[in-house]
């Protein structure tokens, strides 16, 4: 034991290596539904571990943290400044009402209770989930004109405050988004979500084939043998069909295998490949006539490919535009992605600058589609790391700038610089994506590990002080945060359904994305049986994100 505990004070790379295998140990673990997650995970792991002694670079958390950060505004940019146009202005107003609320029921909080300014950051950071504020806020405290070592006892006290307050705000508010918010609003969750999908679909049965087509897409070989058919170019023939979308792909004609352009005229004795829903194809396949068995006819390349919305002309138009748009021909919408988050897409749903659709056709339609849609997002593993670089680099001088707000020094960190850089070049990434590429893989590495290294630092420094300090604060904290929590929440729905008139469904997923509540929205959208609060939350995710992350420095400000 003396071995391990010797190794791990004179290599604490060690330690953090041994505290994020636990972490993620712990985040695995579930009790019914509820998991601690990775985050606070690692943070408890950190502070077990940091019992030992142990003495970690602070350099170290802040390279990971500035990552995180970067990563995080990278991810949300397009939809940040979405949230800056007119049409999206309520959701907007929504989430500021609501990161207001959370930062004066803390502040007035801490100031009622007497906590310090430590204690009180990571209770904004717990009751509304948004662990970032832990690093801005230590930031912040480290520029106060304080001592070293009050500096420490303050920047410590974070974390306590923020493990006690997170297992309650969190827990709570996914319980009480999609249980309560619907009774604040006397509507039943349920019933709202079939009224909006009737509303946005036409009717009660949500959008026609085109929309979900590729979860059982097929293609067939038919020999044209009805009279209505022959002579008739493909075209005319594609058209015929009013609730479904079918393609000819390709045809045998005198033995020979031939594309089907739009023109080409199909005569009796062609046998053609019939691309649709499979359940159509076997219900009305054998209207065309007899089904062949041509195999070399149906081996035709069949491509997923991930397209960047990026051309102008297309922001704006619904799903049902384009599907009727030449270049479509032949192409299905497997998945629309928004700021990271798979989102539900019906005929009226419209296009935004930087959504990402996943493409199902055949080789050279989909690659039709891309060059007209936008950009074609291949994979590779590679990640453009003068972008990050620079981004941070640039970002951390930003952020180092001081402006005075009311006689209070504000700044927003190099952390919070570095978020604020991922915003823009996100969003540059989005208007010019031939550059800037983070592929998933990193970006996982760079949001998930970067944070959680963070929290096994800020954990391994509290481990000392940490049961100390919960021992003096801990029960007024889970009353506190249970409070806060709730309070923005209920304010945020009263002031969303009779202010801003918003449809109830619209409401939760806006006030899950604004608190930043992932976790809250699944509770959502499994009480209204329907994934349509999802349109509701990417808007205020992203503004919520970096509306709370930059609480961090004012609270410390405004408690100074």
């Amino acid at each position: 034991m003396n071995y391990i505990t010797t190794a791990l004070r004179e290599h604490p790379e060690l330690a953090v290596f041994l505290v994020l295998a636990i972490g993620f140990l712990i985040g695995r673990i579930k009790i019914g539904s509820f998991s601690l997650g990775t985050v606070v995970g690692t943070l408890l792991a950190g502070v077990a571990i940091g019992q030992l002694a142990i003495q970690v670079p602070a350099v170290v958390k802040y390279v990971f943290f500035d990552l995180f950060l970067f990563t995080t505004g990278y991810k949300v940019g397009p939809q940040f400044f979405r949230g800056l146009k007119k049409d999206a202005l309520p959701q907007l107003a929504l989430t500021m009402v609501l990161c207001v609320v959370c930062l004066l029921s803390a502040f007035f909080a801490a100031k009622l209770l007497g906590y310090d300014v430590g204690t009180a950051a990571g209770l904004l950071a717990g009751a509304f989930t948004e662990s970032t504020v832990i690093g801005t806020a230590s930031d912040a405290i480290g520029r106060l004109n304080l001592s070293a070592a009050d500096k420490t006892i303050l920047t410590n006290n974070i974390p306590v405050a923020y493990a006690v307050t997170y297992l309650v705000g969190t827990g709570f508010i996914v319980w009480f988004l999609p249980n309560i918010g619907p009774k604040l609003m006397g509507v039943n969750l349920k019933e709202e979500a079939r009224k909006l999908q009737a509303k946005i679909s036409g009717s009660g049965q949500g959008g026609p084939e085109t929309l979900s087509a590729f979860q059982s897409l097929g293609v067939r070989a038919y020999k044209v043998t009805h009279p209505n058919l022959i002579n008739q170019s493909v075209a005319d023939l594609e058209a015929r069909p009013q609730s479904s979308r079918v393609f000819i792909s390709r045809l045998r004609r005198e033995g020979k295998i031939m594309e089907a352009e739009p023109a080409t005229v199909i005569r009796e004795g062609d046998i053609v490949a019939v691309l649709t829903r499979t359940e159509l194809l076997v219900a009305r396949g054998t209207e065309i006539g007899p089904e062949e068995d041509d195999k070399e006819l149906l081996d035709f390349p069949i491509s997923f490919l991930d397209v960047v919305i990026t051309n102008k002309e297309l922001i704006g138009k619904s799903i049902a535009e384009l599907a009727k748009m030449d270049f479509a021909r032949g192409v299905f919408l497997k998945k629309l992605t928004r700021t990271g988050q798979q989102m539900p897409f019906l005929p009226e749903t419209q296009l935004e600058r930087g959504d990402l659709l996943t493409l199902i056709g055949a080789e050279r339609d989909v690659e039709r589609a891309a060059k007209n849609l936008g950009y074609a997002d291949r994979r590779t593993i590679m990640t453009d790391m003068i972008f990050v670089g620079a981004g941070i680099f640039l970002g951390g001088l930003v952020g180092l700038l001081t402006i005075e707000v009311g006689g209070l020094p504000l700044t927003l960190t190099a952390s919070g610089g570095a978020l604020i850089m991922g915003l823009v070049f996100g969003w540059l990434r989005a208007v010019h994506p031939t550059f800037g590429r983070i592929p998933e893989p990193a970006m996982w590495v760079f949001d998930t590990v970067g944070l959680t290294v963070f929290m096994a630092c800020v954990g391994l420094a509290a481990g000392p002080s940490f049961f100390s300090g919960l021992q003096k604060s801990g029960l007024s904290l889970v009353f506190v945060g249970l409070v806060i929590a709730i309070l923005p929440h209920a304010v945020a729905i009263l002031f969303g359904r009779y202010v801003l008139k918003m449809n109830p469904v619209i409401v939760l997923g806006a006030c899950s994305g604004a608190g930043t509540i992932t976790a809250a929205l699944r509770a959502i959208q499994e009480e209204a049986k329907s994934d349509l609060p999802a349109l509701g939350y990417t808007v205020p995710y992203a503004i919520g994100n970096i509306v709370l992350t930059a609480w961090g420095p004012v609270l410390v400000a405004m408690m100074s």
